[in-house]
């Protein structure tokens, strides 16, 4: 909760700093987005064919003008990450779908290279409000799925995101960016092992009111 409370606070701040000191005359735009994600898990050894998940994101922003070319961009967006994969055991060939359900906090500096299209990088802040798996027998077609198991992971993750976005009008725009997950989900790593990252790229559209 308190860790919720900063990635809120940071974007309370990103708005307050904009808006005292923006040289801009354009006015703070707000509006929604919603797209597609295609996440993945940076490694997990256990795994024989780890695939890419597919899952959604949307949410709102605001776009705050700080000078005549850059602008800040808090969001708060309800974001789906996880993976897939594909192994056997005992002869039987199993799939599974890690869901990792996330409120994500991203405030993004984006830099108009064009006047309709932007480049943007900056962190985000990640917490976890579910984290589920899903198992299937492709053998036998059997299929089952886990209790929540989030007090096994960290809820906290932090990314640093990189994109871009076009508006093809002043209000409707296509977004695409990539986060790479900077903190280890697993709550108790094992002295030794490898961490296990979130990395997703989203895509989608934004409209500006």
């Amino acid at each position: 909760m308190k860790k919720l409370i900063l990635g809120l606070a940071v974007t309370a701040s990103s708005l307050a700093f904009a808006q005292t000191t923006s040289t801009s005359s354009s006015p703070v735009a707000f509006g929604i987005k919603a797209g597609m994600n295609v996440s993945s898990l940076s490694k997990d050894e256990g795994l024989d064919d780890q695939k890419s998940k597919i899952g959604f994101n949307g949410g709102v922003f605001a776009n705050i003008p700080v000078a005549s070319s850059f602008s800040v961009q808090p969001e708060l967006l309800y974001s789906q990450y996880g993976s897939k994969a594909e192994y056997t055991v005992l002869g039987d060939k199993y799939s599974s779908s890690t869901n990792l359900d996330y409120l994500t906090v991203p405030v993004m500096f984006q830099y108009n290279a064009l006047p309709n299209l932007y480049l943007e990088a900056g962190p985000e802040f990640g917490f976890m409000l579910s984290a589920k798996n899903k198992v299937k027998n492709e053998s036998t077609g059997n299929s089952s799925t886990t209790d929540d198991f989030k007090d096994d992971l960290n809820t906290f993750n932090f990314g640093i995101g990189l994109g871009a976005g076009y508006y093809f009008t002043p209000n409707i725009g296509l977004t695409a960016r990539y986060v790479a997950g900077l903190t280890d989900i697993a709550k108790d790593r094992p002295s030794g092992s490898d961490a296990v990252k979130n990395n997703v790229f989203q895509v989608g559209l934004a409209f500006k009111f």
